[in-house]
């Protein structure tokens, strides 16, 4: 039994990860491959049982799992960033979840005859999207920036607001139906205990934190072992209320003054795919085919209710008072797929459920998994046509992503934003992104090729990757990461000519690409040549002054870097030699080649001055 347990979970773990590298290699939400695996796996081929094969060790592992998740989302949910992202995306995770848990709740009672606290409790979960869905539909999508924006910080703050809202649905169900208690005593302890300690735990951590009394590698190992202790702690105090203490707890450090989480974030990402990605499959495993079958066509109705009236009322409503046309109005009312979150905490709360005898708990897995199937599959397929016909596609991807904020990269990101080309510095050292955000460029502070970086850095209008960064380790992940994202025709990285005892280690496609602004052209000496004096320009290149003009002016010295022909923005690579006339050429130019510059300047106004003379 012990050899057949261990074989299971070593079988859960690769399939998780074969599923991760399936959607991201079809740019698809690796919910549908996650969900199609545990499907096959258990109800089809009925190799994989979740309850036969851990038992009593289930219950404990999937509640785990939904506290890491709950954990995780709450970190994200900062306030500030709610107010910083406009009206609508307040609106959204206000009004309009409220709309949407309302009109779900109500269909569900309607159609299908739950209960009125258990209709609204289904409401609850899955009034959640999640960046996980959603960041990868936008990338395959386009739509503007502005709507991009507004679905991908929906996904995120949601997260933990819809959350909240079932775990204090759920509370009040699970009070109630134990006849023994008071259910007003009950519900007030049970909220008293998982609101305070969430907040005295999150201000405990926080002051860990910012004091930094534990060394850098603890820090994210004791959060972590930290958050698990409250949540045991909390349902030991009082039973069921250990989800609402992690998920305040993550909410009390999101909004701590002085306290830096991005690591504890980023260190989630293991988590997710050894975790996350393996709950779901457990959980798509458990699926009752039966169950899910009986819905029938109610389940189909509550569906449609979902998709076609609570998302498109919810949206008009929130859109009200906003700068929003029809057109993005009718497309944010089609995109809202359902995620990992909504399974995990269903799935928890219908063993709970069950277990205390409450009617209709076993349906509302198989519903959820009806709407999250729903959602994912018919608007993953159908939102790009939808976002052509609108007209709200971004257009032509011209901006540029660069690794790299140094003064070099900040200063050709001011050039390229006066020449009105998006443009996102990134890094990971603050001091560079700090400079880069006093001249209002817009910035990513950490790893780019980061899963932090794949929700939270918006690429729209991104479609080239400069890596123009000293971190020599680093530069060939980011690279790669974007060659699967951009293409491998959209990277460049500078010339690593230095390195030539590591030349060896590194894929020869990837050396191809290291020809940014020419093949002698290093980060050492980008830095070097700023450090001196050097300033990049813009030149216009025409008929009365072509390449070979500006070449003459400035001498060898001048390094061309990027050129504009219209709209276009093309880069300067080794194979460039020649420019054609009707662009505009924007180049670094060394102090030798401005000396240059002047004393042509000098010497033609001493001819002008000799030619005026003569005539006098």
């Amino acid at each position: 039994m012990v050899e057949q347990i261990t074989a299971m979970l070593g079988l859960v773990g690769v399939l998780s990860l074969v599923c991760q590298w399936v959607g991201w290699k079809m740019r698809l939400p690796a919910i549908l491959p996650l969900l199609l695996c545990g499907l096959i796996m258990g109800p089809v081929l009925g190799v994989l049982d979740p309850d036969e094969l851990f038992g009593e060790l289930l219950f404990p592992i999937i509640s785990l799992g939904v506290a890491v998740i709950l954990f995780e989302g709450a970190l994200t949910l900062n306030f500030k960033e709610i107010k910083d992202h406009g009206r609508m995306v307040t609106h959204l995770v206000s009004i309009g979840a409220l709309i949407t848990w309302l009109c779900i709740g109500g269909a569900t009672h309607l159609l299908l005859g739950f209960s009125w606290t258990m209709a609204m409790l289904f409401g609850a979960l899955v009034v959640v999207t999640g960046p996980t869905v959603i960041v990868p539909m936008l990338r395959s999508v386009k739509p503007k920036s502005q709507l991009a924006s507004i679905l991908r910080w929906e996904g995120i703050i949601i997260d933990p607001i819809g959350a909240l809202l079932a775990v204090l649905v759920f509370e009040y169900i699970a009070v109630a139906a134990d006849p023994t208690t008071h259910m007003i005593y009950a519900l007030g302890y049970m909220l008293g205990v998982g609101l305070g300690l969430g907040a005295l735990a999150g201000y405990f951590v926080g002051q860990i934190l910012r004091q930094n009394l534990l060394p850098h590698y603890l820090k994210n190992t004791a959060v972590l072992t930290i958050m698990l202790g409250v949540f045991v702690g909390s349902n030991l105090l009082q039973e069921e209320s250990g989800l609402l203490s992690v998920t305040v707890m993550g909410i009390f450090l999101a909004n701590m003054r002085g306290v830096d989480i991005a690591d504890i974030i980023e260190f989630k990402e293991t988590l997710t795919v050894l975790l996350i990605s393996a709950l779901f499959i457990l959980l798509a495993a458990r699926l009752d085919s039966h169950a899910l079958l009986s819905l029938g066509w109610e389940g189909v109705g509550v569906l449609a209710i979902v998709m076609f009236i609570a998302r498109p009322l919810s949206v008009w409503c929130c859109g009200i008072g906003t700068s929003l046309s029809r057109a993005d109005k009718w497309f944010l009312s089609w995109m809202a797929p359902r995620g990992i979150v909504a399974a995990a905490v269903s799935s928890l709360f219908a063993i709970k459920l069950e277990g205390l005898g409450v009617e209709g708990a076993g349906l509302i897995v198989p519903l959820v998994f009806l709407i999250i199937i729903g959602t994912v599959v018919i608007q993953s397929l159908t939102a790009g046509i939808w976002a052509r016909y609108l007209g709200v596609n971004a257009g032509s991807s011209e901006g540029l992503l660069i690794f790299g904020a140094a003064q070099f990269s900040r200063e050709l990101a001011k050039v390229l934003k006066s020449k009105q080309v998006s443009v996102i510095l990134a890094d990971n050292n603050w001091n560079n992104i700090r400079l880069a955000r006093m001249d209002n460029i817009p910035v990513y502070f950490g790893n780019p090729a980061s899963e932090h970086a794949t929700n939270f850095l918006d690429m729209t209008g991104i479609g080239r990757l400069l890596v123009i960064s000293p971190y020599r380790q680093l530069n060939p992940l980011v690279s790669f990461h974007y060659q699967d994202l951009l293409g491998s025709e959209k990277v460049y990285g500078l010339s690593n000519a230095e390195e030539t005892s590591a030349r060896h280690q590194l894929s020869e496609s990837y050396m191809k690409r290291l020809c940014l602004f020419g093949e002698s052209v290093s980060y050492a000496k980008l830095a070097s040549l700023m450090s001196k004096g050097a300033v990049i320009k813009s030149t216009n290149i025409t008929d009365n002054f072509s390449f070979n003009d500006f070449c003459t002016r400035y001498g060898d010295s001048a390094m061309p870097l990027i050129y504009l022909e219209g709209t276009k923005v093309h880069i300067f690579t080794a194979s460039d030699t020649r420019l054609s006339s009707g662009i505009e050429l924007i180049s670094l130019l060394p102090v030798e080649a401005q000396a240059l510059a002047r004393e042509q300047d000098k010497l033609s106004e001493s001819l002008d001055e000799a030619e005026s003379d003569s005539k006098d």
